[in-house]
């Protein structure tokens, strides 16, 4: 390949989804990717778009928030979405994946475009924009040349926060008489396995996370604030003795068939491969030393012997002050046809890392057809989330993920939270599809 018509750095879920949406759309593509050469702390896999943290991509209920943001890509035509469904695995109303399946699925789309050419090894510097335009998706990551690089050009004031890991064991090692599988309230097939706890277990767990000693954090990542919505479990067990109890290991609608009641406390257990064999501890991310996670997590009865096939785990995220260094359509607002994408822009979660590559390459199409890009109606998800994290305060913004608060309200008055759903969808989709009529 000669110079390429755009370059893309990263082959997460960001990079993959722009580089695929640009390739099949005419424009060859030059995409780097770090890995096998060198991976972060949090990578396993040599493969591309790597699922770290959890194998969920959340609800696929149109009347949900994620479900309809997957919706707005299906018509957007993302290219990634497709991939995951292929590999989906058993998780009643969510969309869990094999990470290892689904990697092996884009790595074998990556293959088969030859638009795109594949070019491995770190890439330390901003690319020159002269020629061709540029996608930067390094993720939450990025290497410390690169890094420097992003942050002596946008200047100061790049934002961290923390993302946690939560444990996997193997299913083998667990206690099957002190599990039982359901889904909340009977519905949808019986996917996640619980493990109750009674009062005093429960209180006895939490008194030991919130005691239990933790990986101190490194030079550059002390005093760096949480992300509300991937809180390690023992900060929230630090809030009171009863908040896990009302948030990630909340009973309600999980019948203990042993005792025929809801039981003080779950923990559930999520699917993470084909197989079965390997469970994911759900809301359980962690920065507690390893030996403190077997000490820990093996008071639960169900986990007395549990054997963990990955330990939890915290690193260093960072992303971009998009107010003051990216124009709303992702691009540096110091170098034209510099773009940014993934994590790294503030976006917090993986269906949003996908929309975030699908809306870098679709501005990146419209220029290459000179057309003057445009952000999708604020009605729809994907429209919405943009004007949220371009137009918060330079320097006070926070990662955002795709919620219904952020979009217009609704006229007139819904009866309950799943018709309020309803409407926002069928009202966004209308939108959206008006939108690419017009476009």
């Amino acid at each position: 390949m000669g110079t390429p018509a755009a370059t893309v750095i990263g082959a997460g879920l960001a990079g993959c989804e722009a580089a695929l949406l640009l390739a099949a759309n005419g424009l060859a593509v030059r995409l780097h990717e770090q890995k096998p050469e060198r991976r972060s702390p949090a990578h396993r896999l040599d493969g591309p778009a790597e699922l770290v943290c959890s194998n969920s991509l959340k609800s696929t209920r149109v009347d949900t928030a994620q479900g309809l943001l997957k919706a707005e890509l299906r018509r957007l035509g993302s290219r990634l979405l497709p991939l995951a469904e292929a590999c989906a695995l058993p998780a009643g109303t969510a969309l869990a994946v094999d990470p290892a399946r689904f990697s092996a699925l884009v790595a074998a789309a990556l293959d088969a475009e030859s638009a795109i050419e594949v070019v491995r090894g770190e890439v330390t510097d901003l690319p020159d924009t002269a020629a061709a335009p540029a996608i930067v998706a390094t993720g939450p990551l990025t290497g410390e040349a690169l890094g420097g690089a992003i942050e002596a050009h946008v200047g100061r004031g790049r934002l961290s926060f923390y993302d946690a890991v939560a444990p996997t064991v193997t299913r083998e090692s667990l206690d099957e008489a002190r599990l039982f599988a359901a889904s909340r309230y009977g519905k949808g097939d019986p996917d996640y396995l619980n493990a109750p706890l009674d009062t005093d277990e429960y209180r006895d767990f939490v008194a030991a996370l919130a005691a239990a000693e933790r990986f101190p954090a490194r030079g550059f990542e002390a005093g760096v604030p949480f992300f509300e919505s991937c809180l390690p479990v023992e900060v929230l067990a630090e809030r009171g003795p009863e908040t896990l109890a009302h948030g990630p290991m909340r009973p309600v609608g999980l019948t203990d068939p042993a005792t025929g009641r809801w039981p003080h406390a779950v923990l559930q257990l999520r699917r993470e491969n084909a197989a079965g064999t390997l469970w994911g501890l759900v809301g359980c991310q962690t920065q507690l030393r390893r030996g403190e996670q077997r000490r820990v997590f093996r008071m639960i009865p169900a986990l007395a012997r549990a054997e963990f096939a990955r330990y939890g785990a915290v690193h260093r995220n960072f992303f971009l002050d998009w107010p003051a260094a990216l124009t709303p359509f992702q691009e540096s607002r110091r170098q034209r046809g510099l773009s940014f994408a993934g994590q790294m822009t503030g976006v917090e979660g993986y269906v949003e890392s996908v929309a975030s590559g699908l809306l870098a390459a679709r501005h990146i199409l419209d220029r290459h057809a000179n057309r003057e890009p445009e952000l999708p109606p604020e009605t729809t998800l994907l429209g919405a989330l943009v004007r949220f994290l371009a137009g918060q305060e330079e320097g006070r913004g926070q990662p955002m993920n795709a919620a219904f608060g952020l979009l217009p309200p609704l006229p007139g008055r819904r009866r309950g939270k799943r018709e309020r759903g309803a409407a926002h969808a069928e009202r966004s989709l209308a939108d959206l599809a008006a939108w690419l009529a017009a476009r």
